[in-house]
């Protein structure tokens, strides 16, 4: 997998430029127009995470990969990147149109309201990608025509402007989920299920062999989130309907996929960084939740 991308990395590669503004405290915004990043002279960006937020409204047939997962774009769709998901974007075809805008987390932080790690789009396991209709099209992307003309005005305030054009696009993404998937009760047991989601996912993703998951067992994060092992069971069974090793080992199975999707690591490389004893240890689980041996699965 290829190293953290940085927004320097970004206008360098894919621009051969850097804007003055890169550095500021106010944080960094920028959109651009999809159609003049395909074809033949492209600059193809790397499967990596990037330390950047990215939103993209694309026409075309392509795929997006994230994570382990792959989803085939036809016609209209709107998806969203983070700095904790690897991520590549991969044109089918040359004929593609569209927008996207890229942005930091401190530029959201100046203005109120819930932080980009906030929305379900963003989250750990959120949805990413949201299929458009052509009149959902017709609302979602003048949104993009007025970040562009906006971007280049002398308006004092353009950049207040730009952040609320933004939450616009969430927002209007999130309309088109249904509610019960967005909001839920605030509990006792969804609280602790937060938490535990929240520290399972810092261990992830691996983007070197020596880093390495620490917290592999329902004891393990038991102990971190001080509370007995049996309650925070109970309260992952209520919330999510597995048990906590189900989960964790869900999310082995999960990153191990992607590292031998994208990364040239041996089978014993990757046994280590998922906290695995031996590799025989870690070919049985692999084998035991998936039905093949990690070698197979690379070969696919």
């Amino acid at each position: 997998m290829s190293k953290l991308q940085t927004l320097e990395d970004f206008y360098q590669q894919k621009i051969h430029w850097l804007p003055e503004n890169l550095r500021q405290d106010i944080g960094h915004f920028n959109v651009f127009r999809l159609d003049d990043y395909v074809g033949p002279k492209a600059c193809k960006m790397p499967y990596s995470r990037k330390d950047f937020y990215k939103i993209t409204l694309v026409t075309g047939h392509s795929n997006y990969h994230f994570a382990d997962k792959t989803i085939e774009l036809r016609g209209n769709a709107l998806f969203f990147a983070n700095p904790l998901v690897p991520y590549e974007w991969e044109p089918l075809n040359e004929d593609q149109s569209g927008n996207f805008c890229i942005f930091t987390e401190a530029f959201l932080q100046r203005q109120g309201g819930p932080q980009p790690q906030d929305m379900p789009m963003f989250r750990p396991g959120g949805q990413p990608v949201y299929f458009l209709t052509d009149a959902q099209l017709a609302v979602i992307k003048p949104v993009f025509e007025k970040m562009a003309a906006e971007i280049e005005s002398d308006y004092a305030y353009k950049y207040d402007l730009l952040r609320t054009y933004v939450f616009e696009l969430l927002h209007s993404a999130l309309k088109l989920q249904p509610a019960t998937t967005l909001y839920h009760d605030s509990t006792a047991a969804t609280r602790i299920a937060s938490l535990f989601a929240e520290l399972l996912e810092r261990q992830f993703p691996i983007e070197a062999p020596d880093q390495r998951v620490k917290l592999r067992s329902a004891e393990s994060f038991a102990g971190q989130l001080a509370v007995h092992v049996n309650h925070l069971n109970r309260a992952l069974k209520e919330v999510t309907g597995k048990t906590t090793t189900q989960l964790i080992a869900g999310r082995l199975v999960q990153e191990a996929h992607a590292l031998l999707k994208h990364t040239d690591w041996n089978v014993a490389e990757i046994s280590y960084c998922l906290g695995f004893e031996e590799p025989a240890h870690f070919s049985n689980f692999f084998r035991k939740h998936l039905g093949v041996a990690p070698s197979a699965m690379r070969a696919v």
